[in-house]
């Protein structure tokens, strides 16, 4: 099975295909809080990757990058412990194409992934000002105005959040994605609107993250 130069091994813990990005969740993804590289577009696809070891991140993005000279990767990140990278087309065959190549190069199946696991999720209806005004100091996407609710989200391993948004979006395409924070411990999503929009998304969330397979933690 491949290994780095050291003989570690390279685990994959996320590997997560994100097709069609949405209009807010796009553009989040673009901000320079996110995008290092380059900026992704509403409707192109995206495949998120994270592994450990971290370093392990360098060779996973030149696999990526050997298979499809052509792809465009936005995020390359070394945390802590693990390493994420994050690559986008217009093509969704490029990005799968890409994607065998790093299984392929790591020795790793998609189903190696760790499977995601709810840590948490609540709607706060007609938050009030004061609320407002202090979760809009610490957001990285849109602004949440009193008076309306909020759905916070949070689950491990942290990029599933990345697909929880898009896929929040897209089934309530009129609510808010106030944050996204899909590195560290956790993934945490904060999202905006009326109570029927953030309880589709919530149930849209809740269902797509069950639907994923992988290995338990």
């Amino acid at each position: 099975m491949p290994a780095t130069a050291s003989g570690t091994r390279t685990d994959i813990r996320v590997y997560l295909l994100v097709e069609d990005l949405q209009r807010q969740f796009a553009a989040y993804l673009g901000t320079p809080t996110r995008a290092r590289g380059y900026p992704p577009y509403e409707g192109e696809h995206a495949l998120i990757v994270e592994v450990s070891p971290a370093l392990a991140i360098e060779r996973v993005i030149d696999l990526a990058l050997r298979e499809v000279p052509g792809i465009q990767p936005g995020i390359l990140y070394v945390e802590r412990q693990f390493g994420v990278l994050e690559i986008h087309s217009a093509s969704l065959s490029d990005v799968r194409r890409a994607g065998e190549a790093i299984l392929t190069g790591t020795g790793n199946k998609a189903s190696d992934q760790l499977r995601p696991r709810v840590l948490y999720h609540d709607i706060i209806t007609d938050i009030t000002d004061q609320h407002a005004v202090i979760l809009n100091r610490n957001r990285q996407a849109s602004m949440i105005l009193p008076g309306q609710s909020l759905l916070v989200y949070e689950m491990t391993p942290a990029l599933f959040a990345a697909v929880a948004a898009n896929e929040a979006e897209r089934a309530a395409p009129g609510l808010t994605v106030v944050d996204v924070q899909m590195i560290g411990a956790a993934g945490r999503l904060y999202i905006g609107g009326s109570v029927a929009d953030v309880t589709t998304a919530r149930d849209r969330i809740t269902s797509v993250l069950a639907a994923i397979e992988g290995r338990d933690h």
